[in-house]
């Protein structure tokens, strides 16, 4: 018998909360990972991994493009990080244009090392890398390019970096994101003390796999004079990567309730005027975000904030999670 994979978690949400408002939830069977909302006045809404038939197709397609997005964004007074894009050699030929890798390393010694590579619609932290120097930013370039044609060759910004899930004009859901790290014992060497985070995810049904493999990793703990094998003092904090999602086994502080609300209103502004009802909007804030809006920067937006991993770091925040879907289809029933 074919075994059939196990659905996204937004399905089975969606199937548990939907009952709530007299709606009923239709899956394809087969993969799991689109289906049909079925409301009380009979209206039908559709669903694929974690997009919602919430958001208007064109601003949604303009938030999966980091480039074009942080266009807009800074057209409308939101300061963005700096930074460029550049194409891979293919693309670049292509299109007709001198932005390629040399163009790339140029660019950054202008600006300054470090620099921050990201993929232009990558998600979820994937080949997100700070480079120090150009054989890094070739290598960081060239990993980016084997999956998108075009990256950005970012400033290093610094500060604490939030999640702020916005639905029409009210913040749902807001949290500080924090780099996957290990805390030390005094006994365990980082490669151990990450056996121990795996085994707790695991034990936790979070779905987060670590990717022991990955190059960022070596590369972060080098610039510690560290190394898998090193043991880190007890209670000493040892990150591994420099970027903070979740779905790279970063964790989550909750601060909904206590964001102020000055962020608030900017979060809901920028996603009115961005076009969207549903956005998760990352920022990166020197300071703290309960206090008054000083120093920030908008990282990125998302058109379908996945929340697979959040509601996986505990009890409330899966609370926080139904809550909020269960207000999606309630806006969505309204239209």
């Amino acid at each position: 018998m074919e075994k059939k994979a196990p659905k996204p978690l937004l399905g089975q949400i969606l199937e548990k909360i939907a009952p709530c408002i007299g709606a009923k939830v239709l899956m394809e069977p087969t993969w799991g990972i689109v289906g049909r909302i079925t409301f009380r006045n009979g209206k039908n809404s559709y669903f694929r991994y974690s997009t919602l038939d919430i958001n208007r197709v064109g601003a949604a397609e303009i938030s999966k493009d980091k480039d074009y997005a942080n266009f807009f964004l800074a057209d409308l007074g939101y300061p963005v990080i700096p930074g460029e894009a550049f194409y891979s050699d293919d693309w670049a030929e292509k299109v007709g244009s001198d932005r390629t890798i040399d163009m790339a390393c140029k660019y950054a010694g202008r600006i300054g090392w470090p620099v921050v590579v990201k993929p232009n619609s990558g998600s979820q932290g994937r080949d997100v890398q700070l480079v120090f120097d150009k054989p890094s930013l070739r290598t960081a370039l060239s990993a980016v390019f084997k999956k998108d044609r075009v990256a950005l060759v970012q400033q290093q910004v610094k500060g604490r970096d939030y999640r702020v899930v916005v639905l029409d004009d009210k913040v749902i859901s807001a949290y500080e994101r924090i780099p996957l790290s290990v805390t030390g014992d005094g006994v365990s060497s980082v490669r151990e003390l990450l056996d121990h985070k795996q085994e707790s995810f695991v034990a936790s049904s979070r779905d987060t796999v670590i990717q022991f493999d990955d190059p960022r990793f070596a590369a972060t703990l080098e610039r510690g004079e560290r190394d898998f094998s090193t043991v880190p003092m007890k209670d000493e904090v040892v990150f591994l990567l420099d970027n903070a999602n979740l779905s790279s086994g970063g964790d989550a502080i909750d601060v909904t309730g206590d964001m102020h609300q000055e962020f608030k209103k900017l979060a809901v502004s920028l996603t009115r005027q961005m076009g969207l009802r549903l956005c998760g909007v990352d920022l990166m804030v020197e300071g703290d975000i309960t206090k008054t809006p000083d120093a920030y920067w908008v990282i990125e937006i998302n058109a379908a904030p996945g929340l697979d991993h959040y509601v996986k770091t505990g009890e409330d925040q899966q609370r926080i999670v139904e809550e909020l879907y269960l207000d999606v289809l309630k806006h969505m029933e309204k239209g």
